[in-house]
């Protein structure tokens, strides 16, 4: 398995640091719309859309424009002047236990900057990130929450990519099923509650249109790739104990993604959300399509 870093290992917040095209916005515009996380998979999505829609974007991340890290409240102001909505994206997880004491304090100091709406990805069946999702609800301020299932592009993009080139893909899923949701319909349902009206104090379930396991999902990746790919089941405690041996990750850290994917992925999730079609009208992207166009993309190539 390739070396991954501790940022791709925490999951469905992972970031890939790809700068966002003409997203720099000097000075503050009223109506900035602030997306932290904003180089990561639904964050750089989220910003896209927001370009494309006219609205002035504001990116912020360790490496961006706008320099903002989670850690370091002094990054927190810059970032907040002048926006007028935020997108949340919390690093390095937000089921991490120091989460919610942190979002608290950023949410509130949002409100004293005159940010006036939060939109918080968050995990979907965590009992961990509810106090997260509770700390953004602060007075003064219009929240959302948007609970996604795991990514499709996680194997493209993610912790499974390197599995899929190798032809294995080691996960402790067991036979779960999950309903994996496309990263761009994240950003879709974002866009309309950082924009949109009548998404304030409302917490939707993002995922796509079916339940696949890990061995399907696998299967329909080799099947639109014309390689071999298969998925091998391992115990939770066994993949965070290679976690550590292998990536060199603090044992803290294989702990805590031990127990995060021992419960994530009890079959807890196994079963359909209906965030996509509330929020945009329609039925969420399927599987087979982001198979379809990652595969031709070349994502997947040699």
């Amino acid at each position: 398995m390739a070396r991954l870093t501790a940022r791709e290992l925490t999951g469905r917040m992972t970031t890939q640091h790809t700068e966002t095209p003409h997203a720099r916005v000097q000075p503050a515009d009223p109506t900035t719309v602030l997306v932290l996380g904003g180089t990561g998979k639904t964050g750089r999505r989220v910003a896209d859309r927001l370009i494309r829609a006219g609205h002035p974007v504001r990116i912020g991340s360790r490496s961006g424009e706008t320099p903002f890290d989670w850690e370091d409240p002094r990054t927190w102001e810059p970032a907040l002047d002048g926006a007028a909505a935020a997108y949340l994206a919390y690093y390095p997880d937000v089921c991490d236990p120091g989460a919610a004491a942190t979002l608290r304090a950023f949410a509130e100091r949002a409100a004293g900057s005159g940010t006036r709406r939060l939109v918080l990805l968050s995990a979907r069946g965590a009992e961990a990130a509810l106090p997260a999702e509770e700390a953004v609800r602060v007075p003064g301020v219009e929240w959302t929450v948007l609970r996604a299932s795991w990514f499709c592009q996680n194997f493209d993009e993610g912790i499974l990519r390197s599995g899929v080139l190798d032809g294995e893909i080691v996960f402790p899923a067991g036979d779960v099923k999950e309903p994996f949701v496309d990263a761009d319909d994240i950003a879709e349902v974002a866009l309309a509650a950082l924009t949109g009206d009548g998404h304030a104090g409302r917490s939707y379930e993002i995922t796509g249109p079916r339940l696949l396991t890990f061995a399907e999902a696998a299967a329909e990746i080799a099947g639109a790739t014309g390689r071999a790919v298969r998925y091998t089941p391992v115990p939770a405690e066994e993949y965070g104990a290679a976690l550590v041996r292998d990536q060199g990750l603090p044992e803290e850290l294989g702990a805590f993604l031990t127990d995060l994917f021992a419960t994530l992925l009890d079959g807890r999730n196994a079963r359909l959300g209906d965030g996509v079609h509330r929020v945009l009208g329609r039925a969420p992207r399927d599987f087979a399509d982001y198979v379809r166009e990652t595969a031709g993309s070349g994502a997947w190539a040699d």
